[in-house]
C-alpha cells in the first residue's frame, strides 16, 4: 500500500549508492578536520553505534560545523523503511545535538555534568536524507545562561538544506 497516489516522498528505487566512488578520498584532502572520531570519543560520552558526529570541520566559541556520513549498512535502514531507506528525522536531530555536546565540552572545559537535551522548539525537516549521505551540521550558540546553552543548528546534505531546529542543552 505504500506508498500512495498522494504521498510526498518518491517511489522506491533499486538500491543504489550516489556517491561517487572516489568521493571520500578527494573530500577527505579537501577538508581540514579539526577533531576526528577518536578526539570526539575523548570529548563526549556517545558511544557506537549511537554516535553520529565522525568530524568536527570548525569550532570557536560561538560556532561549530560537524560531519556525519550516513552508512548505507546502518541497522536502522531495515525498518525505516525497507526498499526506501530514509533517516529517521530524530536521528538527525541527535546529530545536531552530538554535535552540541563536543561544542559544549570545548567551550566549557573543566564543567561538571553531562550534556543532556532539555529543550527543543521550532524544528523543521525539509529533505529527507539516504544512505551514502555525507550531512553537514553548522551550529551557532545563541545564548548561554549558567549551565544552559541555547543553540541553532542547520543540516544540510550536498548542498540543500535538511533541517533546521532551536534547542537548549544543559550540563546535569
Amino acid at each position: 500500500m505504500w506508498p500512495t497516489p498522494r504521498s510526498v516522498w518518491p517511489l522506491p528505487k533499486p538500491a543504489t549508492s550516489r556517491a561517487q566512488p572516489w568521493r571520500s578520498q578527494v573530500d577527505s584532502e579537501a577538508k581540514a578536520v579539526l577533531f576526528d572520531r577518536e578526539a570526539i570519543l575523548e570529548r563526549i560520552p556517545h558511544r557506537p553505534p549511537f554516535l553520529f558526529v565522525d568530524r568536527i570541520l570548525c569550532l570557536d566559541d560561538k560556532y561549530i560545523e560537524s560531519e556525519w556520513d550516513v552508512r548505507p549498512d546502518a541497522p536502522f535502514f531495515e525498518g525505516h523503511y525497507p526498499h526506501n531507506p530514509i533517516v529517521p528525522g530524530v536521528l538527525l536531530s541527535e546529530f545536531a545535538f552530538q554535535t552540541a555536546a563536543v561544542f559544549i565540552g570545548e567551550v566549557a572545559r573543566g564543567a561538571e555534568g553531562v550534556p543532556v537535551l532539555s529543550k527543543i522548539e521550532n524544528a523543521r525537516y525539509r529533505a529527507m536524507v539516504r544512505p551514502d549521505s555525507c550531512v553537514l551540521a553548522s551550529l551557532t550558540l545563541d545564548d548561554n545562561l549558567a549551565s544552559a546553552y541555547y543553540m541553532t543548528a542547520r543540516l544540510s546534505e550536498s548542498g540543500r538544506s535538511v533541517l533546521r531546529i532551536s534547542f537548549v542543552v544543559t550540563l546535569a
